[in-house]
């Protein structure tokens, strides 16, 4: 049995991201809208807007209260059906409950990650912006959730390849190593609060106490997945003939620019690593402006994605194969 756990395990990982990378997610972008909105993160996100105004009151702190709650409800609305569905699955129908936990599993944890839409959204923006059309770029630009309008070529650069390096965490590593220690249920529950603190947790009038509870559980939880996704993208510049040095040196220098306490690390890291500086204008820079941020930027840092995805896979592949001989109850196996 133990040995099928652990087949199952790293089966689950390696298909969901090859699932990933051969048909990744629906698009934003007007023409998959409504395909869209199906995506289970999205409605995930939907839901949390929809049942927040349940949740407010002119009490403050009861209004924090209530944001436990509703954070709560979130995660375990997603959480415990992801939990006792595979676990009765598997237990109770034999060999078919075991082919069947395996598709379940792997199309549920590919939801959990994003890496070909945002591939392609990259690639996308290089493209335009390498024949100046700033225009065209702007379309693709909503990884980052920022403003193009107003945006120059270099800055909207700066914007994707921030976003890719957030998204490195939040859509990648964080989801690979929450599945290698507590399966299926923990990443799923890693999504769920990932979803809840970009849809309330923000320090604004609206949101100020019924998200603050979901923001600082996502902090929580990518403290450690963040400095690792740093260190894996020091070794990936390092690999690639980048300036690993400089990544160190700029990540530890100017990762408190941002206000993000996790993401700092990494937008700073990438910025040294390729000699730029990234910029969200009017509100912080990292990085020195040694170099133009040009399309080839762009897909450098793909490429340092890329390998520091392949690393965490090469790293957690180990622990799925302990949890799975020794801890499957970890998993609710």
């Amino acid at each position: 049995m133990a040995i099928t756990v652990v087949v199952l395990g790293v089966s689950v990982l390696v298909l969901a991201v090859l699932l990933d990378l051969l048909i990744g997610d629906p698009s934003p972008w007007k023409t998959w809208k409504r395909i869209y909105n199906l995506h289970p993160t999205v409605w995930l996100g939907q839901l949390t807007k929809k049942l927040e105004p349940y949740f407010k009151t002119r009490n403050a702190a009861l209004e924090k209260f209530n944001g436990i709650i509703l954070a709560l409800i979130i995660i375990g609305i997603i959480t415990i059906p992801t939990y006792f569905g595979l676990h009765y699955l598997y237990i109770l129908f034999g060999i078919a409950g075991t082919i069947a936990y395996l598709i379940v599993a792997l199309i549920l944890f590919k939801f959990t990650i994003c890496i070909k839409l945002e591939t392609d959204g990259a690639i996308a923006v290089a493209k335009a912006l390498e024949t100046n059309n700033v225009e065209e770029a702007k379309k693709y630009a909503h990884f980052s959730r920022r403003d193009s309008t107003n945006l120059t070529g270099p800055q909207i650069g700066s914007a994707v390849i921030e976003s890719m390096v957030e998204n490195l965490t939040d859509f990648k590593l964080s989801p690979f190593i929450y599945y290698a220690f507590f399966g299926l249920p923990g990443a799923v529950a890693f999504r769920a609060i990932n979803t809840l603190d970009g849809m309330v947790g923000y320090k604004d009038k609206e949101h100020i106490n019924t998200g603050w509870f979901s923001a600082n559980l996502d902090n929580i939880i990518n403290y450690i997945p963040s400095r690792l996704t740093t260190v894996l993208m020091i070794i990936s510049a390092a690999i690639l003939g980048y300036d690993y040095k400089a990544a160190w040196r700029v990540a530890k220098r100017d990762h408190k620019r941002v206000q993000s306490r996790n993401h700092g690390w990494q937008m700073a890291a990438i910025a040294g690593a390729l000699h730029i500086q990234l910029e969200k204008p009017g509100r912080y820079t990292v990085g020195d402006p040694i170099e133009v941020i040009t399309p080839d930027k762009i897909l450098k840092s793909l490429k340092v994605r890329d390998l520091s995805i392949v690393l965490c896979i090469l790293m957690v592949i180990p622990v799925i194969i302990i949890i799975g001989l020794y801890l499957p109850w970890l998993w609710g196996l």
